[in-house]
């Protein structure tokens, strides 16, 4: 079957300023057929020169106005070029004309060219483009909704890579394993950001490399990469980190040890209770806290998972809340940020004496009380969570009853 061709013709004209002796010079292509339909259009593009002293042509009438006045087309060299008296002029109609050639090349090319040779095409033009920027693109476009985290661990992936080329593009071209494993090479020796000085951990280091592979993922499914070159190279083993927790003792311990922000210490125990992150406490509203009777739950959406979660909570996390506000009132109200909390919340766990290295983010760990629902029990009604002992025994029963193996009575 014989591929049609819309033999699209480039011409230089002139338009008549309306106010001033003078004609634009400007591009016109026809006949163009654009993809979204079938239909011929005219396509003008003006390239920003004016002349003058154009020489017409007296033979060739353009057009005669109602009026009986007639203007004549502009006069031509045997290659096309517009003709004018002043060498300026001239050398506009010849600039104009270059344009033309380039436009005309274009759509000839286009329209010679097979499907699978504009893919090749568009490859190549890819394959020049510079993946840093590209990686930057991914941020700003496809994470501008994502949490906090995610962000500043893409972006500081971001820097690496500027600081791995010394400001340099990284060309999609030159891409390959190599270069990939040497990036990798490099994240395990890479700078801590900020003021922090040392190197990155291990874990750090693999976490930034995943991201890092991400990117040229999501480049290969963009049309970038003619295979799955990140598929190619492994990723960086991560260490078996050790996961400071609190123990039952220590978080009786901190119960009773006065904090200077009340806010932190409540929302800090809640956290143990519950297992919610800090950027999920934070930003919890009275509306997320459910009482049904003697139920208690959560309803909200994760920040990191953006999932949509149910978490019975025990009455004692609940009565961590405090007084219940307005239904679009923060719960913790004046939480700080991370960045702003290790300092109380450290001078709090030394305090308390506790020597482990205990962050805001470790209560997360503590899943022996995670989704602790005291009151869906079947146990004695005279029983209450009224410290944190009891709600660790009634845990470990709620195990066994839901197990099937034994039947806990716990009396006060």
């Amino acid at each position: 079957m014989k591929k049609s061709l819309s033999h699209t013709r480039v011409s230089v004209k002139l338009r008549k300023a309306e106010f001033r002796k003078e004609w634009y010079l400007y591009i016109e292509s026809y006949p163009v057929v654009s993809k979204e339909g079938d239909k011929p259009q005219r396509v003008r593009e003006y390239v920003n020169r004016t002349i003058t002293t154009p020489i017409w042509d007296k033979s060739r009438t353009a057009r005669t106005a109602s009026d009986g006045s007639v203007t004549y087309k502009p006069k031509r060299d045997v290659n096309g070029i517009i003709l004018c008296k002043s060498e300026l002029d001239q050398e506009s109609c010849i600039y104009a004309d270059k344009v033309r050639a380039i436009r005309q090349k274009e759509y000839d090319t286009a329209g010679l060219y097979s499907e699978q040779e504009a893919s090749l095409k568009e490859q190549k033009e890819k394959s020049q483009c510079d993946f840093i920027t590209y990686f930057k693109e991914i941020i700003d476009v496809r994470h501008k909704n994502s949490s906090d985290s995610i962000v500043i661990n893409w972006n500081r992936v971001y820097a690496l890579m500027l600081i791995f080329t010394d400001n340099q593009p990284m060309i999609f071209a030159n891409i390959n394993t190599k270069l990939i494993e040497d990036f990798k090479q490099f994240l395990l020796d890479a700078p801590q950001g900020g003021n922090k000085k040392g190197t990155i951990s291990q874990n750090t280091a693999a976490t930034y490399f995943a991201i890092f592979k991400a990117g040229l993922k999501q480049a290969f499914i963009d049309g970038y990469f003619v295979s799955d070159i990140a598929a190619k190279v492994k990723g960086i083993k991560e260490k078996e980190a050790r996961r400071e927790h609190l123990s039952l003792e220590e978080l009786n311990l901190l119960a009773s040890t006065p904090c200077d922000s009340p806010t932190i210490k409540r929302a800090a125990l809640f956290s143990a209770l519950t297992g919610l992150r800090h950027c999920d406490i934070q930003k919890m509203t009275w509306k997320e806290l459910a009482k049904e009777g003697t139920h208690n739950r959560i309803n909200f959406d994760q920040k990191k998972t953006r999932g949509v979660e149910y978490n019975p909570i025990s009455e004692q996390a609940y009565k961590l809340c405090g007084t219940p506000g307005h239904p679009d009132q923060l719960v913790f109200e004046g939480l700080p940020n991370p960045s702003w909390i290790s300092k109380p919340l450290a001078k709090w766990i030394e305090a308390s004496g506790i020597t482990k290295h205990i962050t805001f983010h470790s209560g997360s760990h503590n899943k022996i009380f995670y989704r602790l629902n005291i009151n869906e029990l079947s146990i004695s009604k005279n029983v209450t969570a009224n410290d944190l002992e009891t709600s660790y025994i009634l845990f470990l029963s709620q195990l066994c009853n839901m197990q099937g193996t034994l039947r806990l009575r716990v009396q006060r």
